[in-house]
């Protein structure tokens, strides 16, 4: 197992920093200034003005591109799944204990393939990358659907957190390694009757006949220790940070220290309150730690910012599409 022991853990010490500081934060809440367009003209300011932007994004912001895991979406990939099992919602049916293994694996084919190798339905991602590509800038995402990458931004300025539903990992602990996925879902949505059409896209067949399993020989098996694969998506101590893994939260940690004095904007989107010690703690430290820095949250009913910072925070409730496309109007 190859050791990271020198290499700088972005993520590690994020986490420290921002649950260190908490105390810092204490004396209440601040939810903007209630003047919209205000707060929308000194935010786009202040991506001008930046030295440096940390891009801090949660699932809103994959929910703002139209990739929503319930209702009509859900439906259409999904529907003989609710009825049978009764899950409404992709993220439940990820939990669901499915009898069988070849109904667990056609369920993840179709959730990775419509989360991970389909396009945003919405030009979201596109969008943020037209506000950031010529300044200097990194990303820290806890979303697992590539959709960063697909729209264009620098791989090396990118770092997944909780994993990619395009990779795979061994059951066997030993195996510390990650294996791409694509070849496999591609296999397993034709195995269940799913047809491309013009464009290469899987539909539903005209007769509407498709298999909730896939065949026992499709499952996926390690190519280097033959044990069973799961999916490479931190959900306890087992999940696999791969070599990749470690060289982007090195990243993270050398972009953080080098503009660790300059005029930064800690910009996050769409994060909300499951996961806080990621982003949004570390961001509110770091921002009261540098009087230079500013503290940006846009978010869908949950724009916030602690009293200790207000004077460095621009909160702006809403859907954070419409709010970037308001910013690249002006």
């Amino acid at each position: 197992m190859k050791s990271y022991y020198n290499v700088p853990n972005g993520y590690i010490e994020s986490i420290r920093k921002g649950t260190a500081g908490l105390n810092r934060m204490r004396g209440g809440i601040y939810y903007g200034s209630g003047d919209r367009d205000g707060e929308i003209a000194r935010l786009r300011k202040e991506i001008e003005a930046a030295d440096a932007i940390v891009i801090g994004a949660g699932a809103g912001l994959s929910t703002s591109a139209g990739f929503t895991y319930a209702g009509n979406r859900f439906n259409e990939w999904f529907s003989d799944f609710s009825a049978k099992y009764g899950f409404e919602d992709m993220y439940s049916g990820g939990f669901y204990p499915f009898p069988f293994k070849e109904e667990f694996w056609a369920f993840w084919a179709r959730n990775i393939y419509i989360n991970r190798y389909l396009d945003a339905p919405k030009p979201v991602y596109s969008k943020l990358l037209e506000l950031v590509k010529d300044r200097e800038y990194f990303v820290i995402t806890t979303n697992v659907d590539h959709q960063f990458q697909k729209a264009g931004f620098d791989k090396t300025r990118l770092f997944y957190t909780q994993g990619d539903y395009g990779l795979f990992q061994s059951v066997n602990p030993a195996n510390q390694k990650t294996y791409d996925n694509e070849e496999w879902v591609m296999k397993a949505m034709e195995a269940q009757g799913f047809m491309r059409d013009e464009n290469g896209i899987f539909r539903m067949p005209a007769d509407g006949e498709i298999s909730m399993r896939i065949p026992t020989d499709l499952i996926p098996k390690c190519p280097d220790d033959g044990s069973d694969m799961k999916m490479n998506l931190r959900a306890d101590d087992t999940f696999v940070e791969d070599e990749g893994w470690h060289n982007a939260s090195a990243n993270y940690a050398w972009f953080l220290s080098e503009h660790v004095k300059d005029r930064v904007l800690y910009l996050e989107i769409g994060v909300g309150s499951n996961t806080p010690v990621i982003i949004k703690f570390p961001f509110w430290v770091m921002t009261s730690e540098n009087p230079n820095a500013v503290y940006a949250c846009l978010n869908y009913n949950e724009a916030y910012a602690p009293k200790a910072i207000a004077d460095q925070s621009i909160c702006i409730n809403g859907d954070s599409g419409e709010i970037l496309s308001e910013i690249l109007k002006g």
